[in-house]
């Protein structure tokens, strides 16, 4: 049974291999793709004859490398731009809303955007009644300040 393993121990790296990617087209961060790039060296290793020993040695020296030289090029190259994308709550900022229950001058409403609906205030003097576009302004944990 280990010679069985020990002969066909290239098919065990390359499975390693692609699950690692499948892994990565989850997470997005390029570090696991590191370890399927280890999976692969040690592979070709096998193939060409190498002892087991030398295979977890390719596995970790070429994971590590690829950890540390690779990966911070491929990130900077490939997430170029998103250092400045906003996400979440901040992306409602300057967005433009419908008022679905009145927002009241020194109380509360409810603001439709995107089909979500959110608790919003104003700081305008009058109410502002059901069917008014508004934007927002500004937010204070999940409730948001709005203007016409």
């Amino acid at each position: 049974m280990v010679e069985y393993f020990s002969q066909f121990l290239w098919q065990l790296w390359a499975i390693l291999a692609v699950v690692c990617l499948i892994l990565e087209l989850t997470a997005g961060d390029f570090f696991i793709i590191c370890f399927s790039v280890g999976a692969a060296f040690a592979c070709l290793t096998d193939v060409l004859g190498g002892s087991i020993a030398l295979q977890v040695a390719v596995f970790a020296v070429s994971t590590l490398a690829s950890i540390f030289f690779v990966r911070p090029f491929a990130v900077r190259f490939l997430h170029k731009g998103e250092n400045h994308r906003v996400s979440n709550a901040d992306a409602l900022l300057g967005r433009q809303g419908r008022v679905v229950e009145t927002v009241k001058a020194n109380g509360f409403g409810r603001v439709q955007i995107d089909g979500d609906f959110w608790k919003a205030v104003t700081d305008e003097p009058e109410d502002i009644p059901e069917g008014s576009n508004v934007c927002v302004v500004s937010r204070e944990s999940t409730i948001i300040k709005v203007r016409r």
